[in-house]
């Protein structure tokens, strides 16, 4: 048996994005491959495990490609895979009117 929160597509995007870092980790990814510190500095305010852990899950679940690179220091780069890069085009309209609705709410309270 299906279980009902698989059948609304729309919950099964927010259990792959749900947390307060990825949509912040897949726009950053979107502008290209970085390595994990470029990601921190672009991301700002995450901690190292955090976004080790948010990177890992993106990893698993397909959106985002880890290479690791041979020598020392391992240099370790992050990309959106196809699917990654497909699922940000989906969310740029959900961002704009999140921008939309935020200052229509923003109105409401001033």
């Amino acid at each position: 048996m299906v279980d009902q929160d698989q059948q609304c597509g729309v919950n099964v995007v927010f259990e792959l994005v749900g947390s307060k870092w990825k949509p912040t980790i897949l726009w950053c990814l979107d502008t290209g491959v970085h390595r994990f510190a470029e990601l921190r500095r672009a991301v700002g305010g995450i901690s190292e495990k955090v976004l080790a852990d948010q990177l890992r899950e993106l990893e698993r679940d397909g959106l985002v490609v880890r290479t690791a690179g041979e020598g020392f220091p391992l240099r370790v780069d992050y990309r959106l895979s196809a699917q990654g890069a497909e699922l940000n085009e989906l969310l740029d309209p959900l961002a704009a009117w999140g921008h939309r609705i935020g200052r229509t709410v923003q109105a409401r309270e001033a």
